[in-house]
C-alpha cells in the first residue's frame, strides 16, 4: 500500500532508522562511544529491527526482498520515494522528514539557492531531492551499494524540476576522505545529515567525516537532525557539541528527534 503525507503531516509520522552495521564500541581519547554488554547490543538492534518492521504496512513483499513507496510533498512537488527493506540506507527514517520540513520552513534563515550542498549518509535520497528543489547544487552521497536505489529516486523526482543536476557519489565515513574530497576543491556551503547516528561500529568516522568537511576557513554549515534511541547517541551528541559550535535549532519531543547547526570551532 502507498501511503501519502503532506509537509505539515511528515514530521508528525514515525518512519524510522538509518543504516550501516549493529552494534558499536569505539573509544578514541576523548570519543567514547560505548554500547555495552552483548546483552545489550541484542537490545539496541531489536530496536532498529522493530522500527523497521514497523513500515510493513506499506511494503510490497517477495520471497526475496521487499520493495514500498512513500509520497511527500516538499518545495511545491509531490515527492515519491521507493524504499527497500534490504537495509537501513534504503529507509526513510524520522530525522531526514523532520529536516526537510525545517528547510522548506526556515528559507530565510538557511537559503539553499545557488548553494553547494553536501549530504552524508543520504540514503532513499529524500533530504537531498528536496535541498535540490530548494534551489541548491547538491552531492549526495552513501556507501556504493545504496548508490542504485539512491540515483533512481534523485532522478525520478528532480529532472525537469531543479536548478541543478544533483550528483551522487561513494563515501565511506573516515575513509581516502582526503584522496577522494580533497579540500579546498571540495567545499560546500552546508552539509546535511539525518539519522546518521544509531547503534552502529563508525561513529568515530563520522565525526571525522564531519571534521573533514566542516573546518576552519571552510565556513561550512552543518545541519544534523536525528531520532535518539540509544544511549550512544547521547554519547555522539556531547562529543559533537564539544567538537563544533553547536546550536538546538529545535527539538521534536514526539519524534525524538533532535536538529543541529555546526560550525567549525576556533
Amino acid at each position: 500500500m502507498e501511503q501519502s503525507s503532506s509537509a505539515s503531516q511528515s514530521v508528525q509520522q514515525e518512519n524510522p532508522g538509518r543504516r550501516r552495521k549493529e552494534d558499536a564500541m569505539k573509544h578514541d581519547g576523548n570519543l567514547q562511544l560505548l554500547v555495552g554488554n552483548t546483552d545489550d547490543a541484542l537490545k539496541n538492534q531489536q530496536v532498529m529491527a522493530v522500527e523497521a518492521l514497523d513500515r510493513r504496512n506499506i511494503w510490497e513483499p517477495s520471497v526475496y526482498y521487499a520493495l514500498g513507496k512513500e509520497s511527500f510533498y516538499f518545495a511545491g512537488h509531490d515527492i515519491s520515494i521507493r524504499e527497500s527493506m534490504d537495509t537501513y540506507g534504503a529507509l526513510i527514517w524520522p530525522g531526514a522528514i523532520a529536516l526537510c520540513q525545517f528547510l522548506e520552513n526556515n528559507q530565510q534563515q538557511n537559503n539553499l539557492m545557488d548553494k553547494a550542498v553536501l549530504e552524508i549518509g543520504a540514503g532513499t535520497g529524500l533530504l537531498s531531492i528536496v535541498a535540490s528543489l530548494l534551489g541548491a547544487w547538491v552531492t549526495a552521497t552513501d556507501l556504493p551499494e545504496i548508490l542504485s536505489n539512491l540515483t533512481f529516486n534523485l532522478r525520478r523526482n528532480t529532472k525537469g524540476r531543479s536548478r541543478y543536476t544533483p550528483q551522487v557519489a561513494a563515501l565511506s565515513w573516515g575513509q581516502n576522505l582526503e584522496r577522494d574530497f580533497p579540500y579546498p576543491s571540495y567545499r560546500y556551503d552546508y552539509v546535511l545529515a539525518a539519522d546518521v547516528v544509531y547503534h552502529h561500529d563508525f561513529l568515530e568516522d563520522l565525526l571525522k567525516t564531519m571534521h573533514h568537511f566542516c573546518r576552519l576557513g571552510s565556513r561550512t554549515t552543518l545541519l544534523w537532525a536525528n531520532k535518539i534511541r540509544f544511549q550512544s547517541d547521547l554519547q555522539f551528541t556531547e562529543c559533537f557539541k564539544s567538537s563544533f559550535n553547536t546550536t538546538l535549532l529545535t527539538e521534536l519531543p514526539q519524534q525524538e528527534v533532535r536538529i543541529y547547526k555546526a560550525t567549525a570551532k576556533e
